[in-house]
């Protein structure tokens, strides 16, 4: 397999460098607007005959086409911000090669009732060509980084094989890490952070479809393993909602973050000064948005890792009758931690645990163990797979049983 990595920022960055440790790929190449970012990550890791760097610009549909026909890629690797999906999606599907992604196409709120009715779903976009990429034999295989992706492994899994009945799936996502010197440093991507947390988030329930609430609704206090401990969540619009029920028997699903209150009132004091809009403003004849000016003024996530301590978790609670007609509610979880992901990647805890699942994802599809066409989520495929994958990587899985 011949990999195309679009957009190296920590993610982007890390997948390389996990990668790098496994035989299925002969090729991989790094590309990103910055070609001087795309090669400093090329030669930290000392394989130029078997990684190289390109330039190219996201947004140019037809250079992407380009760039995806002179690397003769197998397969496409969208490691940008969701504002640039659709036109990586629409040079994957115009070039005829297999296209993944970590986060779905964004989403509007309804016009008029934003907090009862859903607008335009995440993914909306990309699911409306599901059958252009089945005519073509083409695969999208989208969400599969760590929430969406491993939660929605976690989810077939449990629906496979521990559950004859699923009342709830429940993505819960907390940690207890730390940012030394930062009185506020987000972990990942501020510019998505702002996008999930500050959109109305999205519930499904079978008697009632889709409907979406007010941001921060619902707060639950959920206890998280390995000593991070409990934390208040709160339901963030998030594309596992969107994906599961398609491919998952189950009777709702719900996505909740454990934010911290500090966190919530920065977000939303963001949004009551407009902060939050991405549509450009003029500032003494610039023409510049309101959270991109935001993601420049934060740290790089990416550079956070020397001063990060701590833990983060991702998993899904799943709760209903077990296999043997017991009730059973089960927390399937994946745990990183910072000092071990820099130690042994040089990458913060964060990217490194979203960009350890599409590399599982192309090894599987590389070896013929995951196929498909059309545009599929994680949980359309077999977990078991994956989950062997995981371990094998020495990053294995837990399972948390609860009264």
């Amino acid at each position: 397999m011949r990999v195309l990595v679009v957009g190296v920022g920590g993610v982007g960055a890390a997948v390389p460098a996990i990668a790098q440790r496994r035989s299925f790929f002969s090729h991989m190449t790094l590309a990103d607007v910055v070609l001087e970012r795309a090669q400093r990550a090329i030669d930290r890791l000392g394989e130029p005959d078997r990684f190289s760097a390109a330039q190219v610009d996201a947004s140019d549909a037809e250079a992407l086409v380009g760039l995806i026909r002179s690397s003769r890629a197998d397969a496409v690797l969208n490691a940008c911000d969701p504002r640039f999906n659709e036109p990586i999606f629409a040079a994957c599907h115009a070039a005829r090669t297999t296209y993944l992604d970590m986060a779905m196409t964004l989403s509007r709120p309804h016009p008029t009732d934003p907090y009862r009715e859903p607008g335009r779903m995440l993914g909306d976009a990309q699911l409306a060509e599901a059958e252009a990429w089945e005519r073509a034999g083409q695969l999208a295989l989208v969400g599969i980084g760590v929430e969406p992706g491993l939660s929605d492994v976690f989810a077939r899994y449990a629906a496979d094989h521990l559950f004859s009945s699923i009342d709830e799936v429940g993505v819960r996502d907390g940690s207890d890490l730390r940012v030394e010197g930062y009185d506020f440093a987000p972990t990942f991507s501020i510019w998505t952070t702002i996008e999930e947390c500050l959109n109305p988030p999205l519930v499904w329930e079978r008697s009632r479809g889709w409907y979406t609430t007010e941001p921060f609704s619902e707060p639950e206090l959920f206890a998280f393993p390995e000593g991070i401990g409990e934390l208040e969540c709160v339901n963030v619009e998030h594309e596992e909602v969107v994906l599961i029920p398609r491919w998952v028997d189950c009777e709702r699903v719900t996505f909740k973050y454990g934010l911290g209150q500090e966190f919530i009132e920065v977000l939303k004091t963001l949004h009551k000064l407009g902060l939050d809009r991405t549509e450009p403003v003029r500032v003494r004849g610039v023409e510049v948005a309101p959270r991109d000016v935001v993601a420049a003024v934060l740290p790089d996530p990416a550079t956070l890792g020397d001063r990060m301590t701590g833990r983060t978790c991702a998993g899904t609670y799943v709760t209903g009758t077990g296999v043997d007609g017991a009730p059973r509610r089960t927390y399937l979880y994946h745990v990183a931690d910072n000092a071990t992901t820099m130690r042994e990647y040089g990458a913060q805890a964060v990217v490194w645990q979203t960009a350890l699942n599409p590399v599982i994802a192309l090894e599987l599809l590389a070896s013929g163990r995951w196929s498909g066409v059309g545009v599929l989520g994680p949980e359309a495929f077999d977990a078991v797979p994956f989950l062997e994958l995981l371990a094998d990587y020495g990053a294995p899985y837990g399972l948390d049983e609860r009264a």
